[in-house]
Protein backbone atom coordinates (compact mmCIF):
# COMPACT_ATOMS: atom_id res chain seq x y z
CA UNK A 1 0.00 0.00 0.00
CA UNK A 2 1.13 3.61 -0.63
CA UNK A 3 2.14 5.48 2.07
CA UNK A 4 0.76 9.40 1.72
CA UNK A 5 0.67 12.32 3.56
CA UNK A 6 -1.71 14.94 2.22
CA UNK A 7 -2.32 12.69 -0.99
CA UNK A 8 1.33 13.68 -1.42
CA UNK A 9 3.62 9.98 -1.61
CA UNK A 10 6.26 9.03 0.31
CA UNK A 11 8.62 7.50 -2.03
CA UNK A 12 9.96 4.16 -1.81
CA UNK A 13 13.07 4.46 -2.21
CA UNK A 14 13.13 6.85 0.02
CA UNK A 15 11.23 4.38 2.62
CA UNK A 16 14.01 1.64 1.73
CA UNK A 17 17.06 4.38 2.33
CA UNK A 18 15.36 5.42 5.77
CA UNK A 19 15.22 1.40 6.60
CA UNK A 20 18.50 0.74 6.16
CA UNK A 21 19.36 3.49 8.91
CA UNK A 22 17.44 1.46 11.81
CA UNK A 23 19.31 -0.33 13.34
CA UNK A 24 16.79 -3.27 15.03
CA UNK A 25 13.63 -5.16 14.13
CA UNK A 26 12.36 -7.30 11.70
CA UNK A 27 12.05 -6.17 8.00
CA UNK A 28 8.61 -4.85 8.39
CA UNK A 29 8.99 -3.43 11.45
CA UNK A 30 12.10 -1.05 9.83
CA UNK A 31 9.96 -0.19 7.04
CA UNK A 32 7.02 0.79 9.19
CA UNK A 33 8.85 2.91 11.11
CA UNK A 34 10.69 4.37 8.44
CA UNK A 35 8.01 5.15 6.75
CA UNK A 36 6.50 6.62 10.08
CA UNK A 37 9.79 9.06 10.27
CA UNK A 38 9.02 10.26 6.92
CA UNK A 39 5.37 10.89 6.89
CA UNK A 40 6.40 12.89 10.58
CA UNK A 41 8.78 15.01 8.16
CA UNK A 42 6.34 15.27 5.26
CA UNK A 43 3.97 16.49 7.88
CA UNK A 44 6.12 19.19 9.54
CA UNK A 45 7.64 20.37 5.91
CA UNK A 46 4.16 20.89 4.51
CA UNK A 47 2.90 22.97 7.39
CA UNK A 48 6.51 24.91 7.24
CA UNK A 49 5.78 25.78 3.72
CA UNK A 50 1.70 26.65 4.75
CA UNK A 51 3.49 29.24 6.80
CA UNK A 52 5.82 30.69 4.63
CA UNK A 53 9.06 28.88 5.75
CA UNK A 54 11.26 28.30 2.61
CA UNK A 55 12.40 24.14 2.70
CA UNK A 56 13.26 23.09 -0.37
CA UNK A 57 17.10 23.69 0.02
CA UNK A 58 17.03 23.39 3.61
CA UNK A 59 14.28 21.01 5.27
CA UNK A 60 15.96 20.16 8.42
CA UNK A 61 16.75 23.81 9.36
CA UNK A 62 13.12 24.70 7.87
CA UNK A 63 11.64 22.00 11.01
CA UNK A 64 13.44 24.01 13.53
CA UNK A 65 12.34 27.02 12.37
CA UNK A 66 9.06 25.69 12.34
CA UNK A 67 9.14 24.30 15.91
CA UNK A 68 10.67 26.90 17.52
CA UNK A 69 8.14 29.29 16.13
CA UNK A 70 5.10 27.48 16.69
CA UNK A 71 6.13 25.15 19.83
CA UNK A 72 5.57 26.70 22.83
CA UNK A 73 7.69 24.53 25.81
CA UNK A 74 7.29 25.56 29.44
CA UNK A 75 10.85 26.60 31.39
CA UNK A 76 11.22 24.25 34.73
CA UNK A 77 11.08 26.17 37.46
CA UNK A 78 13.65 25.54 40.78
CA UNK A 79 11.20 23.86 42.49
CA UNK A 80 10.35 21.95 39.36
CA UNK A 81 14.38 20.58 39.35
CA UNK A 82 14.42 20.37 43.13
CA UNK A 83 10.98 17.73 43.54
CA UNK A 84 12.36 15.88 40.10
CA UNK A 85 15.81 15.49 42.02
CA UNK A 86 14.11 14.32 45.55
CA UNK A 87 11.52 11.78 43.74
CA UNK A 88 15.04 10.33 41.71
CA UNK A 89 18.12 10.52 43.90
CA UNK A 90 18.89 7.13 42.85
CA UNK A 91 20.27 8.94 39.33
CA UNK A 92 21.85 10.83 40.69
CA UNK A 93 25.59 9.09 42.19
CA UNK A 94 29.23 9.09 40.87
CA UNK A 95 29.36 6.62 37.84
CA UNK A 96 29.28 2.87 38.65
CA UNK A 97 32.11 0.63 36.96
CA UNK A 98 32.67 -3.29 37.94
CA UNK A 99 35.63 -5.26 37.08
CA UNK A 100 34.02 -8.41 36.18
CA UNK A 101 34.48 -12.25 34.45
CA UNK A 102 31.67 -13.50 32.05
CA UNK A 103 31.01 -16.77 30.31
CA UNK A 104 29.42 -16.41 26.63
CA UNK A 105 27.27 -19.25 25.57
CA UNK A 106 26.86 -17.75 22.04
CA UNK A 107 23.49 -17.83 20.51
CA UNK A 108 22.29 -15.95 17.63
CA UNK A 109 19.41 -14.17 17.97
CA UNK A 110 16.91 -16.11 14.92
CA UNK A 111 17.87 -19.54 16.25
CA UNK A 112 16.02 -20.51 18.30
CA UNK A 113 17.00 -23.94 18.79
CA UNK A 114 20.39 -22.72 19.68
CA UNK A 115 18.97 -20.24 22.41
CA UNK A 116 17.20 -23.03 24.28
CA UNK A 117 20.47 -25.55 24.32
CA UNK A 118 22.40 -22.23 25.53
CA UNK A 119 19.86 -21.35 28.22
CA UNK A 120 20.12 -25.23 29.12
CA UNK A 121 24.21 -25.48 29.22
CA UNK A 122 24.18 -22.12 31.04
CA UNK A 123 21.80 -22.94 33.96
CA UNK A 124 23.83 -26.21 34.17
CA UNK A 125 27.17 -24.31 34.38
CA UNK A 126 26.26 -21.75 36.80
CA UNK A 127 24.59 -24.82 39.04
CA UNK A 128 28.36 -26.19 38.69
CA UNK A 129 30.37 -22.42 40.22
CA UNK A 130 27.42 -22.97 42.94
CA UNK A 131 29.78 -26.01 44.09
CA UNK A 132 33.16 -25.16 42.73
CA UNK A 133 33.33 -20.74 42.42
CA UNK A 134 37.28 -21.26 41.81
CA UNK A 135 36.70 -23.24 38.28
CA UNK A 136 35.22 -20.52 36.66
CA UNK A 137 38.14 -19.10 34.80
CA UNK A 138 38.39 -23.29 33.40
CA UNK A 139 35.14 -22.97 32.39
CA UNK A 140 35.46 -19.74 30.76
CA UNK A 141 38.58 -21.01 28.97
CA UNK A 142 36.35 -23.93 27.75
CA UNK A 143 32.98 -23.00 26.79
CA UNK A 144 32.60 -18.82 26.38
CA UNK A 145 32.78 -17.70 22.84
CA UNK A 146 34.15 -14.31 23.39
CA UNK A 147 38.00 -13.49 23.20
CA UNK A 148 38.23 -12.88 26.93
CA UNK A 149 37.96 -17.19 27.31
CA UNK A 150 42.01 -16.67 27.11
CA UNK A 151 41.48 -14.54 30.26
CA UNK A 152 39.36 -16.70 32.32
CA UNK A 153 36.51 -14.95 30.91
CA UNK A 154 37.99 -11.54 32.60
CA UNK A 155 36.68 -8.17 30.87
CA UNK A 156 38.40 -5.57 33.02
CA UNK A 157 36.73 -2.65 34.30
CA UNK A 158 33.48 -2.00 32.30
CA UNK A 159 31.17 1.43 32.88
CA UNK A 160 28.29 3.02 31.59
CA UNK A 161 28.71 2.62 27.35
CA UNK A 162 31.32 0.10 27.51
CA UNK A 163 29.67 -2.82 26.51
CA UNK A 164 26.30 -4.05 24.75
CA UNK A 165 23.45 -2.08 26.54
CA UNK A 166 21.75 -5.74 27.56
CA UNK A 167 24.44 -6.57 29.63
CA UNK A 168 25.50 -3.34 30.89
CA UNK A 169 21.79 -2.56 32.21
CA UNK A 170 22.04 -5.43 34.35
CA UNK A 171 25.62 -5.93 35.34
CA UNK A 172 26.16 -2.46 36.55
CA UNK A 173 23.14 -3.18 39.20
CA UNK A 174 24.49 -6.67 39.94
CA UNK A 175 26.83 -7.14 43.51
CA UNK A 176 30.55 -8.46 44.05
CA UNK A 177 29.98 -12.44 43.34
CA UNK A 178 28.33 -14.73 40.88
CA UNK A 179 25.41 -13.46 39.75
CA UNK A 180 22.47 -16.90 39.92
CA UNK A 181 20.74 -15.93 36.43
CA UNK A 182 22.24 -15.16 33.42
CA UNK A 183 22.53 -12.11 30.88
CA UNK A 184 20.69 -12.42 27.93
CA UNK A 185 22.06 -10.70 24.93
CA UNK A 186 21.78 -10.40 21.47
CA UNK A 187 25.04 -12.94 21.39
CA UNK A 188 23.45 -15.22 23.94
CA UNK A 189 24.02 -15.87 27.68
CA UNK A 190 26.39 -14.71 29.99
CA UNK A 191 27.74 -16.34 32.55
CA UNK A 192 28.56 -12.66 35.12
CA UNK A 193 31.01 -12.89 37.74
CA UNK A 194 31.37 -9.15 39.56
CA UNK A 195 34.90 -8.85 41.39
CA UNK A 196 34.93 -5.55 42.75
CA UNK A 197 32.86 -2.36 42.25
CA UNK A 198 33.16 1.39 42.36
CA UNK A 199 31.17 4.51 42.21
CA UNK A 200 27.97 5.13 42.74
CA UNK A 201 27.98 7.95 45.70
CA UNK A 202 25.06 9.98 46.20
CA UNK A 203 25.41 13.13 44.45
CA UNK A 204 24.27 16.61 46.36
CA UNK A 205 21.28 18.83 44.29
CA UNK A 206 23.95 21.61 43.83
CA UNK A 207 26.45 18.95 42.00
CA UNK A 208 23.87 18.38 39.54
CA UNK A 209 20.87 21.46 39.27
CA UNK A 210 22.56 22.18 35.63
CA UNK A 211 21.84 18.29 34.58
CA UNK A 212 18.57 18.70 36.23
CA UNK A 213 17.70 21.60 34.58
CA UNK A 214 18.95 20.91 31.13
CA UNK A 215 16.65 17.32 31.47
CA UNK A 216 13.72 18.85 32.38
CA UNK A 217 14.32 21.64 29.06
CA UNK A 218 14.52 18.68 27.09
CA UNK A 219 11.66 16.55 27.80
CA UNK A 220 9.74 19.21 28.19
CA UNK A 221 10.22 19.95 24.68
CA UNK A 222 9.82 16.43 23.21
CA UNK A 223 6.25 16.17 24.87
CA UNK A 224 5.64 19.74 23.27
CA UNK A 225 6.58 18.57 19.79
CA UNK A 226 5.19 15.14 20.54
CA UNK A 227 1.87 16.85 21.05
CA UNK A 228 2.04 19.03 18.22
CA UNK A 229 2.92 16.49 16.05
CA UNK A 230 -0.64 14.35 16.82
CA UNK A 231 -2.33 17.60 16.15
CA UNK A 232 -1.02 17.92 13.16
CA UNK A 233 -1.52 14.20 12.27
CA UNK A 234 -4.84 14.14 13.34
CA UNK A 235 -5.42 17.49 10.87
CA UNK A 236 -4.09 15.54 8.41
CA UNK A 237 -5.12 12.75 5.39
CA UNK A 238 -3.15 10.19 6.09
CA UNK A 239 -2.85 6.56 4.17
CA UNK A 240 -0.83 3.47 4.36
CA UNK A 241 1.21 5.39 7.86
CA UNK A 242 -0.29 5.42 11.67
CA UNK A 243 0.63 8.52 13.53
CA UNK A 244 -1.95 9.43 15.72
CA UNK A 245 -0.65 6.97 18.84
CA UNK A 246 3.17 6.37 18.00
CA UNK A 247 5.49 8.30 19.61
CA UNK A 248 7.35 10.72 18.20
CA UNK A 249 9.44 9.39 15.29
CA UNK A 250 11.30 12.44 15.04
CA UNK A 251 12.46 12.41 18.33
CA UNK A 252 13.97 8.58 18.45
Amino acid sequence: MLAMVNRVVLPEHHINAESGEIDSGTIDEKRAEATRRLAVKELLRQRAEAVGIATAERLDAAIDELLSAEVAVPEATEDDCRRYFDANRERFATPVSVAMAHILLAAAPDDPEARVAARQQVDELIEQLGVEPDCFAELAAAHSRCPSAEAGGALGWIGRGQTVPELESVALRLDVGLANKPIETRYGYHIVRVDERRGGEPLAYDDVAPMVADYLAERSWRRAVSQYIRVLASEAELRGVELETADNPLLQ
